[in-house]
This record gives C-alpha cells, structure tokens and sequence, in this order.
C-alpha cells in the first residue's frame, strides 16, 4: 500500500519560466536514468525479495524516487510556463507543446516515450543490487550534467537536493550488497582459480600490480577516514 501525502518531499521553484531548459529535465522524467525507472526497477525488484530488511529498502527507496519524479514535473511546470510555443523549444523535444498542452510526459528529452526497457530485474539479490549502484550513479551523473547547464539558483537547489539522496540510495544498496557478499550469484561463482586470473593482453607492459582481480569493495572510505580520525 502507499500512501500520497500533498506536500512535496521538497518545495521547488524557479526564478523565470525556461521552457528550453524544461526540455533537459525531461530526461530525468521520463528517460533511461530518470525518476520513474528507479521507481519501477527497485518495486519490481522488491517483489521476489525475501530478505525483510531488504524488501523495505527496495521499497523506501522506490517510494522516495516516485516522490523525486513528482518533484521533477513540477519544476518541469514552472519551467514551462504558460505559453504553448514550440519556438520557444528549438531543439529536441517539442511534444509538451503539440500534445500534453504544457503537462510533463513520460518522455525523455529528445521525445521518445518512457519504456519498460529500461527496468532491469533478475531476481538475483547480487546482480539486482549492482544494477542499482549503477542505476543511481548514472543518475547523479545526468543531475550533475544538467546543474552544470543552469543559472536558476532554485533549479539548481533542487537539483543539487535530488544529487544528495541519489548518493544516499547509493551507499545503501552498496550496503546492503555487502551484507549479500556470500549469497545468490555471489555465492554460485567466483570459487574457482579461473575467476581470478587476468590476462595481460595489452602493449607494453602491465598496468595492475596484483594480477590476480579480487571483488571490489563498496564501503564508503569516507566512513573509515572518520573512523580513524575519532581513534
């Protein structure tokens, strides 16, 4: 069950309608890294979970991304204005202006329709959790594209606030994923000497001191580095 609460996770504005700039945060909407896929990859994701305590964080984190999204269409509203122009949008997507009558569409922003293409679920605990590490890096990384490409000091705060909890949803399922070191996929491969080896197939020389790949750690070091200082 969920539960629509009226004011949004965070008030957004704008300093001046922007209807070109509306158009970047179309992507965020409605494309491949947006809102609502991370919405619908960590809830469908959730559904095979057996996990309780990860169960609930797919489906906090879910929950927060669709309020992320409502907050994405809003600044796309105010962005957009009140004239309907497709002059005013010269490049790319020019839909919100010859269809929706200004409403932010599943689209992204180019124009092409939001798709269920971009979900990944396995139903495997370790891959699903690294889909998800990538999937909120690829999204701070659009956010951290489209505030370098506005001078709006309320776009930027809003999207500088959504940057911040995309970093939080990734340290935790960096978390989780290491609570699920010994588990699902995890736990079927990576035993044996082949999956350690590295082949050295490039000209000259070696690049890697240890030749032998060992699995990536994804605790925060920022976390030790505090560690350490408090000792």
């Amino acid at each position: 069950m969920f539960k629509h609460e009226k004011p949004l996770l965070r008030d957004v504005k704008v300093e001046r309608p922007n209807p070109q700039y509306a158009v970047l945060m179309q992507e965020q909407l409605g494309g491949a890294n947006g809102e609502l896929k991370a919405a619908l990859q960590y809830l469908s994701q959730s559904f095979r979970v057996k996990d309780p305590e990860i169960h609930d964080l797919f489906l906090d984190i879910a929950a927060e991304e669709l309020s992320h999204m409502e907050m994405v269409a809003q600044t796309i509203n105010l962005l957009n204005g009140h004239e309907v122009d497709y002059t005013k949008t010269p490049g790319g997507e020019i839909e919100t202006h010859v269809l929706t009558g200004l409403a932010p569409g599943l689209i992204n922003a180019s124009g092409h329709p939001w798709t269920a293409d971009y979900v990944n679920v396995t139903g495997d605990i370790a891959a699903d959790l690294l889909s998800d590490i990538a999937a909120e890096q690829r999204a701070k990384v659009v956010y951290e594209y489209l505030y370098r490409q506005i001078n709006d000091k309320y776009v930027k705060e809003t999207i500088d606030f959504l940057l911040n909890r995309e970093e939080a949803h990734n340290a935790l399922f960096r978390e989780a994923l290491n609570k699920v070191q010994d588990r699902a996929s995890n736990k079927d491969f990576g035993v044996t000497k082949d999956s350690r080896l590295y082949f050295d197939l490039s000209t000259p020389g070696r690049y890697f001191d240890n030749p032998e790949p060992t699995p990536p750690s994804f605790k925060n070091p920022r976390e030790d580095s505090r560690k350490t200082t408090r000792s």
